[in-house]
């Protein structure tokens, strides 16, 4: 049964990115600041989790860039207004959005990256140790190999589990609660 496996695959593929943008609604549903767009989020969570209960016929056939750009919108707006309590304290002249930015193996350490946009940056091999990433959006930010020891990333706007994972952290890494920190950390700070 050759083109049920590959169906399973197609209507998998689609459920995991449906889940992730559920995820990613759900956190700026928590954020206060994003509060002028609560009802807008709801309303796309609700549709989100809809799609999620149709049939794999549908769902295979379902435009998810469509509905990505759609939530995107949403997100973005959200992440805007959380982190704009940060961007008035932060020095103007200061860069702030790295959207995109390629920052592969920069150095940033002890950088001030409070309410900065790194969405979908790369910050692979980057060295972020010290740096302070408080209400920064990292939504799709590649973390991989990033030296985030002593980093702060409490209340890091849609960090996820998996970019925690593939960063070099240690005891010293900051983040919110919800987070577990990764078995690959060392228990102690590393020297710098």
């Amino acid at each position: 049964m050759p083109g049920i496996a590959s169906e399973m695959f197609d209507v998998f593929a689609v459920m995991r990115q449906l889940h992730e943008l559920l995820w990613y609604l759900a956190e700026a549903l928590t954020l206060d600041a994003a509060r002028p767009v609560y009802g807008e989020l709801e309303r796309a969570f609700g549709a989100t989790e809809r799609l999620t209960l149709e049939s794999p016929e549908v769902l295979v056939r379902l435009d998810f860039g469509a509905v990505r750009q759609e939530v995107n919108a949403l997100l973005l707006r959200a992440s805007e207004l959380a982190r704009a309590e940060f961007q008035r304290k932060k020095d103007r002249r200061r860069k702030s959005d790295f959207r995109g930015a390629d920052l592969m193996g920069a150095d940033l350490k002890g950088a001030d990256l409070r309410g900065a946009s790194l969405r979908g940056a790369y910050l692979i091999g980057a060295d972020l140790r010290g740096a302070d990433l408080r209400g920064a959006d990292v939504i799709g930010a590649d973390l991989r190999a990033a030296k985030i020891a002593g980093a702060d990333l409490t209340g890091a706007v849609f960090l996820i589990q998996s970019q925690l994972d593939a960063a070099n952290g240690d005891a010293t890494t900051k983040f919110s609660p919800s987070f577990r920190r990764p078995a690959h950390w060392p228990d102690v700070s590393q020297p710098k």
